[in-house]
């Protein structure tokens, strides 16, 4: 099967596949604030990642492309929901572009419907320095994410086998690219003892990409002769994952991700540490059976929704945000206790005055 054909048949296989529901978001309740002292005009969705300013903190994360016409349309289709939206877009990873010249017109699309925007490159860590400047330069990139997919690579059969020296490369990477670097994962989540990894390298953010969204163990497993099943419930939920990054990379912006679907997702994910959130699948899903228009008109509720719950919690931006006491039950708070990372703070903290 080649490159552009097993692309097309993770698109096929993540909307079969759904969104799990798995990413312990569920287990978050806020603590109801009866006088927030707030208004909603006075309401901030900005963020800052980078240097960077984005007008909102989620954002249309990678998806794909290098799949031939098919996933140039889509990835044409999402950069225009996401300038008319004014919100940023990653890329799905370009190193089939770098092997396949023809494909760059794949992720250039992106860029062309969308030539003000602000973009994403991404690529694999096994990528050298030289081929991270060629796919910022081949999107016009304003940030480069550098993705880990060892399960995915694993599952894949002709997947890589062989993870040495990622780390070294990212650090060279981050050093020699003209634009901020993110680190994300592809659905399995970081952990505590990586963030600390991760927290040593000058980084814009990482991104968590937890466990619960598109499943790319399941959609590997569902095209192989020898699925391996052991990883098609492998990985940390993105509640969880989001609070172990933060843990472990205190010095680093956080951005959530994997599984994310709604507003309440989003201000889910921002309290419990993160400063911006990437969608994808559920996106995906609603270009492809509703269209643009239905996206758009949900990308904008997203943006209302938030404002209203953030309005209800008193917390004007997202660094207020981040105060908000919430509750934790079920199996995140299991996990976080075990771990030692004191689910019970987030129950404790005490929420920013709103004219402060």
């Amino acid at each position: 099967m080649s490159r552009a054909e097993r692309k097309i048949d993770h698109i096929h296989y993540a909307l079969s596949t759904g969104q799990s529901r798995r990413t312990g978001l569920d287990d978050i309740q806020f603590v109801h604030r009866s006088l927030p002292g707030s208004s909603v005009m006075d309401i901030s969705l900005s963020t800052e990642i980078g240097g960077l300013q984005w007008s909102s903190p989620f954002f249309v994360n990678a998806m794909t492309g290098g799949g031939g016409q098919a996933t140039a349309d889509i990835n044409a289709q999402l950069a225009e929901v996401a300038a008319v939206c004014d919100i940023p877009m990653a890329v799905g990873s370009q190193m089939s572009a770098l092997r396949h010249p023809e494909e760059r017109l794949t992720f250039q699309a992106a860029r062309k419907a969308n030539p003000r925007g602000m973009l994403l490159a991404n690529i694999g860590s096994e990528a050298t320095v030289d081929e991270a400047r060629a796919v910022c330069d081949m999107i016009e990139a304003d940030g480069l994410q550098i993705h880990l997919n060892v399960i995915q690579e694993l599952a894949m059969p002709e997947g890589d086998r062989d993870f040495r020296g990622a780390i070294d490369r990212i650090a060279e990477i981050c050093g020699r690219v003209e634009v901020p670097v993110i680190v994300k994962e592809t659905g399995f989540g970081i952990s505590r003892e990586t963030a600390q990894l991760l927290n040593e390298l000058p980084l814009a953010a990482i991104d968590t990409a937890g466990f619960g969204g598109t499943n790319f163990a399941e959609v590997e497993n569902e095209r192989s002769a020898q699925p391996m099943s052991f990883f098609n419930n492998w990985g940390i939920p993105t509640a969880v994952s989001i609070v172990e990054t933060v843990f472990g990379a205190p010095d680093k912006r956080v951005i959530a991700s994997g599984g994310l679907q709604h507003a309440e997702d989003v201000v889910k994910s921002l309290a419990l540490g993160a400063s911006a959130a990437g969608l994808s699948g559920f996106l995906l899903n609603i270009l492809l059976t509703e269209g643009q228009e239905a996206l758009t008109e949900h990308i904008n509720q997203m943006k209302t929704d938030m404002q209203m719950m953030m309005c209800a919690l008193g917390a004007k931006s997202i660094g207020q945000l981040h105060r908000a006491p919430l509750m934790i039950f079920g199996r995140t708070e299991q996990w976080l206790r075990i771990r030692g990372l004191e689910p019970e703070r987030f129950a404790a903290r005490v929420p920013a005055p709103f004219d402060s």
